[in-house]
């Protein structure tokens, strides 16, 4: 298997509310004529996608009862701190929940976090040590 991601999935609740929260961050969402039951967005090198919590429970075959938040953070890096402290702000606007402002961080950078509207965890952050390319590319080592 190769050291990679192509699709990270998100169960939503409502798609509709999900979709304008994530093209209010400014995301451009990719057509699919094959359904319109998922809503996905191309990002650098993977996508996200859109999908009905029941549909994708059912799918994966698990149970579609939920209790607090996911397990999973998504991390959306960014090349200084102010631009951590406009996302946050961005996201806020959007109808995002903010658990934690954008402040320094015991690693050595500078992040917050917020919830979209499923409860989905994102952590933006500034990482001093790992600088991105030039599409925004991270790589843990900093050689993007």
């Amino acid at each position: 298997m190769e050291q990679r991601l192509s699709i990270v999935t998100l169960g939503v609740a409502d798609l509709a509310r999900s979709k304008a929260f994530y093209d209010g961050l400014g995301w451009k969402a990719a057509s699919s004529p094959e359904t319109e039951e998922i809503i996905a967005y191309d990002l650098i090198s993977m996508a996200l996608a859109l999908y009905p919590w029941e549909k994708l429970a059912e799918d994966a075959g698990i149970s579609v009862d939920r209790t607090g938040h996911s397990a999973v953070t998504l991390a959306y890096n960014v090349s200084t701190e102010p631009e951590v402290d406009d996302m946050i702000n961005l996201a806020e606007k959007n109808g995002a929940s903010i658990t934690k402002p954008a402040q320094k961080a015991f690693w050595g950078g500078y992040s917050g976090c917020f919830t979209d509207p499923d409860g989905h965890i994102w952590e933006i952050a500034f990482n001093p040590f790992a600088k991105l390319g030039p599409n925004g590319e991270f790589q843990w080592n900093g050689v993007a």
